[in-house]
Formats: C-alpha cells, sequence, structure tokens
C-alpha cells in the first residue's frame, strides 16, 4: 500500500489537547493529541462489565456484546467452518455498524438513554439473533445442534462512571490484574509475558488524575481513543518477568527467522484465521511478514505458492499483526477506506525498526513438529469487552524489557523505543490445525512449563516488534471500533508454512540445544 502523508481530516475538525502524562518523579509530558469537543471515555476494568441500569447523564464509552465464538460447541463439523466463521464476521460488521451510530448520536443518548436502547441495542439484538439462528441451522444440519447461543444475542453499553473497578481477585484495588499470567488464563500467574505485579494500583492512581484531565479531552484524532489513563511511564513499573526453571530432558535450542519489518507495505484488514473469505474481517490494518499471498481468500495451497520475505526461502509462513499508528494528526492513504479512517483507525502507520522472530524449546521436554498449517493466535483482538482471558501480548521499552504491560502503553524514557512482545502458544493436540475458536487446538504451558494432558510440546514462537516513537508522541495499536483502541486487545497471528525438511531442521536445532537460523 502506497503511503500518503496528509493532515487527518478528523484532527482538523477536532480540538488539539494536551494530556498530561505522569512521568516517574512527578515530571510531566505533554502529548499532542486529537478530539472531537465534549467526548469521554472509560478505562478497561479488567473484566466483563456488569449489566447495569443506564441513567440520564452517564456518559457511555462503547457497545459490549458476548463474543459468540466462545459459546460454540468445542467441535464445529469441518462442513459448517465456512458458514459459521462468515457468520461471525457478519456480527462484527454489525457492532462496528452499531458503535458507529452509538458515536453519532452520544449526546442524544446522554439524554435520553431509551433512545440508545430503542435505536441501538434492539436492532442490533434483532441482527445479532438472526446470524445466531444461522449458526444453529449450520451445525444442526451435520451435527448435534447447538443449545443457549440465542442468549449471547443482546449487547450493552459500558458506561464511563467507573472509578474504582475490580480486577479477577474482586477486591477493587487494581485497575489491572494483579496476577496476569503468561497467556492471561493462569489464576495464580508467574507474569512471565505481561501484567504489572503492582497491578496497575500505583500507576491507575496516579494516571486516576491525568485520565480524568484528559478525558473529554484526550482522545485519539480518531476519537475512540487511546486516553492518557491508557499509558504509563515504564520506570515507574517493578520488575515482573519470570521464566520457569528448565529441567533435566529441557529443549534450550533457538531457531531464529529473519523475515524483514514489512517494507514491503504489506497491509489489509483482512484475517484469514478468523474470517476466511470476508473482506475487510478484521475491521483493522495488520501488518504482514512472510508470506506475501495472504489475504482473506488465500488457501492454504496459496500460501503454498506464496512468495516470502524470509531470507530462509523453505520459511513461507505468514506472520501479521495489528498496525501502530502515530496520533500525530497525519493519515495514510486508508483514511477513507475499510480497516483504516472507516474503521476508525487514523494516523500515521509506524514501521517497526526492528521484528525479531525465535521459536524455543520447552522448559520440561523435548519438541515436536509444528503440523503444516497449523493457525495459531496469540491474544484477544476483542479483550476490552471480553476480559483479560485470552490477553497475551506485553508492552515494554527497551531497556526495561524486564517490565511488562498488558493493559497500559508504556512512555519510554529518551533513547528507548517501544516494544512489543508476543509468546504463542507451545502445546498442541496432536491432531488438528485448527478449531472453531481457533483456541482450542493449541494451549499455553503452565507455570513449570508442562502441557496440559493430551497435548504436546511444539516449537514457540516468540515475536519482538520494536518501534521508534518520536518521544511525546501519542501512538496506539489499530482495534476494532468499539475496542477504543486499548493495548489489551492487542495480538498476534501465525500459520506455519515451513517446509518439511525446514521444520525438522527447526525441532532438530531446539532439542540438540542449538542457535540456528
Amino acid at each position: 500500500m502506497r503511503r500518503t502523508r496528509k493532515r487527518s481530516t478528523l484532527a482538523n475538525r477536532a480540538i488539539a489537547a494536551s494530556a498530561a502524562l505522569i512521568l516517574g518523579g512527578g515530571g510531566l509530558i505533554a502529548a499532542n493529541v486529537y478530539a472531537s469537543a465534549g467526548e469521554g471515555w472509560s478505562g478497561w476494568s479488567g473484566s466483563a462489565p456488569q449489566q447495569k441500569p443506564l441513567n440520564a447523564g452517564q456518559q457511555m464509552s462503547t457497545i459490549d456484546c458476548p463474543e459468540v465464538a466462545n459459546g460454540l460447541p468445542e467441535s464445529v463439523p469441518r462442513q459448517a467452518r465456512a458458514e459459521v466463521d462468515r457468520e461471525l464476521a457478519n456480527m462484527d460488521t454489525q457492532i462496528t455498524e452499531a458503535y458507529q451510530r452509538f458515536a453519532e448520536e452520544k449526546e442524544k443518548i446522554q439524554q435520553d438513554p431509551s433512545f440508545a436502547q430503542n435505536a441501538i441495542l434492539n436492532p442490533l439484538k434483532d441482527k445479532r439473533g438472526a446470524a445466531i439462528q444461522r449458526i444453529v441451522i449450520a451445525i444442526d444440519r451435520i451435527a448435534q445442534k447447538p443449545t443457549g447461543l440465542e442468549n449471547m444475542a443482546p449487547c450493552e453499553l459500558r458506561a464511563d462512571d467507573a472509578t474504582q473497578v475490580k480486577d479477577q481477585n474482586g477486591d477493587g484495588q487494581n485497575g489491572g490484574d494483579q496476577n496476569d499470567g503468561q497467556g492471561g488464563n493462569d489464576q495464580n500467574g508467574d507474569n512471565q509475558n505481561g501484567g504489572d505485579q503492582n497491578g496497575d494500583g500505583q500507576n491507575d492512581g496516579q494516571n486516576q488524575g491525568q485520565g480524568d484531565q484528559g478525558q473529554g479531552q484526550g482522545q485519539g484524532q480518531a476519537g475512540n481513543g487511546p486516553v492518557a489513563g491508557d499509558f504509563v511511564d515504564i520506570q515507574s513499573v517493578q520488575p515482573n518477568v519470570q521464566n520457569p526453571q528448565q529441567r533435566r530432558g529441557a529443549s534450550r535450542g533457538v531457531f531464529s527467522t529473519d523475515c524483514g519489518v514489512n517494507e514491503n507495505g504489506k497491509f489489509n484488514p483482512d484475517n484469514v484465521i478468523v474470517a476466511p473469505g470476508v473482506s475487510n474481517g478484521a475491521h483493522h490494518m495488520h501488518d504482514y511478514v512472510g508470506n506475501q499471498a495472504n489475504d482473506a481468500f488465500a488457501s492454504d495451497d496459496d500460501l503454498a505458492n506464496g512468495q516470502t520475505t524470509c531470507q530462509n526461502q523453505g520459511d513461507k509462513s505468514t506472520y501479521f499483526w495489528p498496525v501502530l499508528r502515530l496520533q500525530n494528526g497525519q493519515n495514510e492513504n486508508d483514511a477513507n477506506a475499510d480497516g483504516g479512517g472507516n474503521d476508525q483507525n487514523v494516523g500515521e502507520i509506524l514501521t517497526p525498526t526492528e521484528v525479531t522472530m525465535d521459536f524455543v524449546g520447552s522448559p520440561v521436554s523435548k519438541v515436536t513438529a509444528m503440523p503444516k498449517f497449523l493457525r495459531i493466535i496469540t491474544g484477544d483482538a476483542k479483550a476490552f469487552t471480553n476480559g483479560d482471558a485470552n490477553a497475551n501480548a506485553s508492552w515494554s521499552c527497551t531497556g526495561f524489557e524486564d517490565r511488562q504491560l498488558k493493559d497500559k502503553y508504556p512512555i519510554c524514557p529518551q533513547g528507548s523505543q517501544v516494544v512489543r512482545s508476543f509468546k504463542f502458544q507451545s502445546c498442541w493436540d496432536g491432531q488438528n490445525t485448527d478449531s472453531a475458536n481457533h483456541r482450542t487446538h493449541v494451549a499455553f504451558a503452565d507455570d513449570n512449563g508442562n502441557c496440559p494432558g493430551g497435548f504436546q510440546a511444539i516449537p514457540q514462537l516468540q515475536q519482538r516488534i520494536v518501534y521508534d516513537v518520536p518521544q511525546g508522541t501519542v501512538f496506539a495499536v489499530d482495534s476494532f471500533p468499539e475496542q477504543l483502541h486499548k493495548p489489551i486487545t492487542d495480538h498476534g497471528d501465525f500459520i506455519n508454512v515451513f517446509d518439511d525438511g525446514l521444520m525438522q531442521q527447526l525441532v532438530n536445532c531446539i532439542n540438540g540445544g542449538r542457535r540456528c537460523a
């Protein structure tokens, strides 16, 4: 995609505000952001919202809908998958359209809560109900009819009035989960891959004032985030990275693959894993490295025959993630396109300065080869509304990578660069290259590195993506519009298209304890 730099039309209509982001030691940094007058948004609550009555005068931030994919049977017949995936993508589009109307009518909603129910939520419920019924029919043709999905049709609005939020322990003390584990699904949490050990309690306390100061002014130039409270000074975060102890029998090798930093400028808003055959299935723009044939309509054969940016031509895998944009008033040429401005993702796309991709072993066992065309998604693009159960991306700064954040963007000191990290699932069920919810065929190892029963260890993909963000500039990851560009929604996607010979070299390297490329 050829880039053009021009002043955002949204920014021209908006007020330039200065959101004061509190830094360690009491210093301040003024970050220039753009907002529509009078807009205010809430921060992440750390869990799915509770249904609350909507009162006149309440400020609402977004539309919150149950994730129907999470309610599907564990085994959806392969013959029904295409239709199910299309309907799930249709529901994402329905939410996007409802959210856009919500954003346009926010003032009226604030004055008359019944308007939101009658004009937005009820029609959305009807559309979702029809899509869910089509999913039920598609599955019922081939397998046992699923029950209870219709209860997931209603959506609600999330209010902006929570000044004290509860973490998973329900103590109301922390703005984030104190025990964020490697994959977000570990109740005890080893903090291997994310989460501030302080639970962001201290930092949220610091940011509460700045968030209040920024709300109504400190919006990203698209008008739906980020806000000042989404950022924290990395120097105020305590070191929190812990790795499982390596045991006898561990596979200690590392295999690195270099596929560039998307110098080609390959972008699209598709997701061939989640929404195959659906244009703009992601409603946000992705960076791609590796396989260049990846779009919504790519088949396994297309990927196998595609070109690759990887130095080792035996690696035709596809690696993709949401782009990072500077909220600096500049636009790309997707300002009026799907995945870009049409989905409220605007700003200058930032090319990484470095992308490191390593495949590593298990701390307790040897690893087995990944099957060709294995699909893995790490993180949750809808974690702001779904809750953090599958949130798994980490944010940090060079020189401070022993401090990892899950639900905050880092403010890096002068000379330090922003780092995004993804650790993918490292256990495979031994049978399937995908699953109905695109998650249950793979799993994370536990705190000690052990795979769940019935799963086997595979090489773990670890990605590190580095950006040179200009000092004092607000940035945000692309997201579904209703996810408000929250850092917790970050995620990465991978499809294994290693040729068989190179995959075996990879496994031998890791199991042999060597460093290879």
